[in-house]
């Protein structure tokens, strides 16, 4: 399964920290994170960050069970991606993880179409 969402007007490191919460209180364990930041070519003053989280279920698998992407500038758009594997991370910890996305970030979500 994967979920796409695009944010606006949000630093892509507090979303990378909310998202590394969210996704450890439905059960996963960090196995991987890293945030970087580039400067633009035609404006050293002005950022854009990357960021990759991975994630497995604790004490069931060493599988990778989630993989989260972020790519954004806290004065633009900021992109996420997971890419997630249903059968260690269940529809119901997805749902969860959604709503809790929602609630803290949804004023900030673009909402497509």
């Amino acid at each position: 399964m994967q979920i796409k969402k695009i944010y606006k007007n949000i630093k892509p490191e507090l979303l990378f920290d909310e998202l590394k919460d969210l996704i450890v209180k439905q059960g996963a364990a960090v196995v991987d994170s890293k945030m970087e930041t580039y400067s633009l070519p035609d404006d050293s003053s002005s950022f854009i960050s990357r960021g990759t989280l991975t994630f497995k279920v604790q004490s069931k698998t060493d599988k990778e069970c989630l993989r989260g992407y972020i790519v954004g500038s806290a004065r633009g758009e900021t992109k996420l991606m997971l890419d997630i594997d249903d059968s260690l991370f269940p529809k119901d910890r997805v749902v969860s993880l959604q709503g809790d996305l929602d609630f803290l970030l949804g004023s900030y979500e673009i909402k497509s179409g």
